[in-house]
This record gives structure tokens, C-alpha cells and sequence, in this order.
């Protein structure tokens, strides 16, 4: 169905992987209208739970832009090529289910961008993350300068948006780019078994849990106000009556998402 990506569903997971292994599964305007196809209905299927983000083969989880693409872009090209990217990696930051960034390899330009805007981001060993557009004579376009600002800081933010560096995935752990690095051969079943950990909860709460952290970094919005309200929400659910009673019981909660 897809070009230039590859999906499968396994047991309520889906788990999407860019699939340009020759280009080192850059990300063109194609890749990008695929993705949003597929969070489209992500967002509309209640039996996904949760998704995966990968990239095909071992040596890249995305390796940037494809820069062949928009080299000759004038300024208002390049606007609109920049603001694409953003609703698509919006789609992704607020998607009310876990999206997580299986990182297995290059994580470079928008890579790394695609990875930041998902809410949990599990690297292999061999994962490598840079913000490298200066080098190009660009800045990130895609939300590098401001998710990598707030996932580890000002100070080694802007160093790595200036200097072009990569680090490895130890330091991105270190750094908290990452919340994990495992073996390459461990990485999606390692990234099913979160994904599996949160589909028992409850998918409102969840979903209100992503729009308050998200609500944080929104300019205007006060977030202890929206959490108020948010937990007020919650508490006027199904599964917030299935959560207490079955704590309460001392059984397993079965949420319905309502």
C-alpha cells in the first residue's frame, strides 16, 4: 500500500518503519504524506494502542533529510517544506496514544526531529543523533531547535545545533535523549513490552497525560489550570469508575477507554 514505509499490527501495536534503506531512510514530501496517512488512522482506530517508529535495516533509523529534494528550494519553498514537516511531527507529539521512537541506528537531521517528537524515544547501541544542518548552511526545520532545547537543555542543546556533532546513544541516555539503549536485536521487542505495559491502563488517562505534558511547552497556556481541569475530565469517565472499584476490590482493572 505504502511506498516508502512498511507497517504491521501485532497485538494492538502498530509498528511503522521507514523503509528507504538505499537512502539510508531519509525523509522526502512522500515519506511524509505516508506518515500522516498512517497517524490518521492511528487516531481513528480505537484497537491501536500504540505505536512504533523504526527504520529498516541496521544502520539507520533516519538519516536526515533527502536533501536532493529541496537543494535547489527558494525561501518560500522552503517554508512550506518546513511547515509540513511540522503538522505531520505534530500529528505525532499529540497523538492521545504512546508513540515510541525505536532508534536503531542514524538519527540525523529530521531523524533525530522524528525521534524528539515522539513521546518515548529506546535507542540500540550502535544509535547515533545529531542535529548536522548547519553543515548545509540551514537550521533544523522540523522542530529540532526547540524538542531538542527541551528534552536535555539550553547549554548542550546549542552546542550540538552549532557544531553539527553527533553523540552516540550513551550519551544521548546520559543526556536524556533517550530513556533506554539496548541491543540492536532486543530493540522492538524491548519497545513492545512499554507499549504493551501502558495499553493496560487506562487510554483516557493516558491520552490525558500526553496533553498535559504537552500543554507545558505551549506558549499561553497555564498548565496547572489545563491539569486541573484534565483530572476533572478524568473523573468523569468510565474507566476512571472501572480504576477506583477495582483498586478498591483488589482485582485487575479491564479499562474501556471511555
Amino acid at each position: 500500500m505504502y511506498k516508502m514505509i512498511q507497517t504491521e499490527v501485532k497485538a494492538g501495536v502498530l509498528i511503522m518503519s521507514i523503509n528507504r534503506p538505499d537512502k539510508l531512510n531519509a525523509l522526502n514530501i512522500e515519506t511524509f504524506s505516508e506518515i500522516n496517512d498512517v497517524m490518521k488512522k492511528v487516531y481513528d482506530d480505537r484497537s491501536i494502542k500504540a505505536v512504533i517508529i523504526t527504520g529498516s535495516g541496521q544502520k539507520a533509523f533516519v538519516a536526515g533529510a533527502d536533501i536532493s529534494e529541496f537543494a535547489t528550494f527558494n525561501s518560500d519553498q522552503g517554508k512550506q517544506l518546513s511547515a509540513n514537516g511540522h503538522e505531520v511531527l505534530y500529528m505525532i507529539e499529540r497523538c492521545s496514544k504512546p508513540v515510541i521512537a525505536a532508534v536503531n541506528g542514524f538519527a540525523l537531521g529530521g531523524g533525530c526531529e522524528l525521534a524528539m517528537a515522539c513521546h518515548i524515544r529506546v535507542a540500540s547501541e550502535n544509535a547515533k543523533f545529531g542535529q548536522p544542518e548547519v553543515n548545509l548552511g540551514v537550521i533544523p526545520g522540523y522542530g529540532g531547535t526547540q524538542r531538542l532545547i527541551q528534552l536535555i537543555g539550553k547549554g548542550k542543546a546549542i552546542e550540538l545545533l552549532m557544531t553539527a556533532d553527533m553523540i552516540n546513544a550513551e550519551e544521548a541516555l546520559k543526556y536524556g535523549l533517550v530513556t533506554h539503549v539496548v541491543k540492536q536485536e532486543e530493540l522492538i521487542d524491548y519497545c513492545i513490552k512499554i507499549a504493551e505495559k501502558i495499553s493496560l491502563k487506562s487510554p483516557v488517562a493516558i491520552g490525558k497525560v500526553i496533553e498535559c505534558v504537552n500543554a507545558y511547552f505551549e506558549s499561553g497556556i497555564n498548565g496547572i489550570a489545563f491539569e486541573i481541569d484534565a483530572f476533572g475530565q478524568c473523573c468523569g469517565t468510565e474507566d476512571f469508575k472501572e480504576g477506583t472499584s477495582a483498586f478498591l476490590e483488589k482485582r485487575k482493572a479491564e479499562f474501556s477507554g471511555n
